[in-house]
């Protein structure tokens, strides 16, 4: 299910602006309980000690409240008292109370008992429906003739709740209104805070295979957003350049394939074209096999460089004697180099053991050795040098050909890069140009590195660093 950012972050600010008021109207309501309970517990309080001197005043010990004395009309008028008096012995028995009163306070003998014997007592209770809270005044206090008497004085709970209900409601009212405004400013807000992350959707959206050389501009001025556009803008960089280098590697591919392929058709074309005597059918043969052969070589070349590029080249590593792998490959090459007249030497002796990949690590080899061959002309020389350190091997592949001249040497890396044939008509530059760019792979698929240089003594250095341990 897919859920609205906006929505949310609108819900959560009601949410919690919502809970902090819902918070602030419960502390408050038990603030003004508290209080109101305090005011009318000190006014309960002074009613008792009012009543209480007036009750014990007469020398005689006769007790009487202190009240208004009333017309009969007026006392007709009177319906609800807020404070009602009542004095009672300790053993339950009523002695006196308001004369306005339509009956007996309710009484708590356990509560009776304890103000009997000195201590002033509250209570919550319920009077004919209205809810009431007493207090159980001892009149002992007050003389010794009045040992065995109690003072109850109650005042009915229905203000204090009415008011308690009042300023809840109003409250409860108050925190809906607010949160609904919350809710309405949120969205209108998150909408507002949301309009350039649209935009800037709208602008990349708007980007397509044929304009991957725009930019998103929108909002890239602004502090919390530039960070934002920038990524995006590098992604896009990053995009235009792997198409562009797709787009050239696919043209020089087919450019590769094309060649023996339209070699081969050429050859058998002829061949077809009239009976010809086995001879020359067998010189058709041997140079389409060689088209074949270069064919089957391009291929391996760009499905290696393929599983590269998608993470696929995984080295699986062995020890290996890296040294004893690169004479046994160029033992291979060095047929070809003497029929061109090239010294191909390895130097040194020993061994240099290695955590690498067997098969790989020969590819690297013939790549280095290959290229080398090609540009190293008649009389020249080709050697090999395997350094051993403490954490790495170096191979060393260096030639007396032209060298890389004043091109950066990293461009040879490149895939399908060509020489200068104006500088190299003297060599042999046939080739597909993928050698360097499969040392460069296989190299950083070991977790190690190549560079190239002009020898000072002129032709070229190719340098590869592959890891001595094994990799976790």
């Amino acid at each position: 299910m897919i859920r609205s950012f906006r929505f949310q972050l609108a819900l959560r600010a009601t949410l919690v602006l919502g809970g902090a008021l819902a918070a602030v109207s419960l502390v408050s309501l038990l603030t003004l309980r508290r209080s109101l309970d305090r005011e009318l517990n000190t006014s309960i309080m002074n009613v008792a000690q009012i009543q209480a001197s007036s009750l014990t005043d007469e020398p005689n010990g006769e007790m009487h409240f202190h009240e208004w004395e009333l017309t009969p009309e007026e006392a007709n008028s009177v319906r609800d008292l807020i404070r009602y008096s009542e004095v009672w012995r300790t053993d339950g028995v009523s002695l006196l109370r308001n004369q306005y009163m339509k009956g007996d306070l309710p009484l708590n003998r356990a509560l009776l008992a304890e103000a009997g014997a000195g201590k002033l007592v509250w209570a919550d209770g319920s009077w004919n429906g209205t809810p009431i809270r007493s207090l159980y005044y001892p009149l002992e206090r007050l003389g010794i003739a009045h040992r065995n008497h109690v003072l109850q004085v109650a005042a009915p709970l229905t203000g204090r709740d009415a008011l308690l209900d009042r300023v809840g409601s109003f409250l409860a009212v108050l925190t809906v209104l607010i949160a609904a405004a919350a809710f309405t400013g949120s969205w209108w807000l998150a909408g507002r805070a949301m309009r350039p992350v649209h935009e800037i959707i709208d602008q990349a959206e708007a980007i397509g295979a044929g304009s991957l050389d725009h930019r998103i501009h929108a909002y890239a001025d602004t502090r919390e957003y530039r960070r934002l556009v920038d990524v995006l803008n590098t992604m896009l960089g990053r995009i235009l350049g792997a198409f562009e280098a797709q787009r050239r590697f696919t043209a020089d591919a087919s450019h590769e394939l094309r060649s023996p392929l339209t070699a081969m058709r050429g050859e058998l074309d002829l061949a077809l074209r009239r009976e010809r005597s086995a001879a020359e059918y067998r010189r058709v043969l041997e140079s389409s096999l060689d088209e074949v052969v270069r064919l089957s070589r391009i291929t391996e070349d760009l499905l290696t460089l393929a599983r590269s590029d998608s993470g696929a080249l995984v080295a699986r590593p062995e020890v290996v004697d890296v040294v004893d792998v690169t004479a046994r490959v160029l033992d291979r090459l060095r047929p070809r180099a003497q029929e061109k007249g090239v010294g191909l030497d390895l130097a040194g002796e020993g061994t240099a053991e290695a955590w690498v990949d067997s098969g790989l690590l020969r590819q690297v080899v013939w790549n280095l050795a290959d290229n080398a061959l090609k540009f190293t002309p008649a009389g020249g020389e080709v050697r090999f040098t395997v350094r051993a350190q403490a954490d790495s091997v170096w191979v060393d592949a260096e030639d007396t050909g032209p060298g890389f001249g004043a091109i950066d040497p990293e461009d040879f890396f490149r895939r399908f890069y060509r020489a200068d044939q104006a500088r190299t008509h003297d060599v042999e530059t046939t080739g597909t140009g993928l050698g360097l760019a499969i040392v460069k792979a296989v190299a950083h698929a070991h977790g190690g590195d190549v560079e190239a240089a002009n020898r000072s003594t002129g032709g070229a250095r190719v340098t590869v660093r592959l890891p001595r341990g094994q990799r976790s």
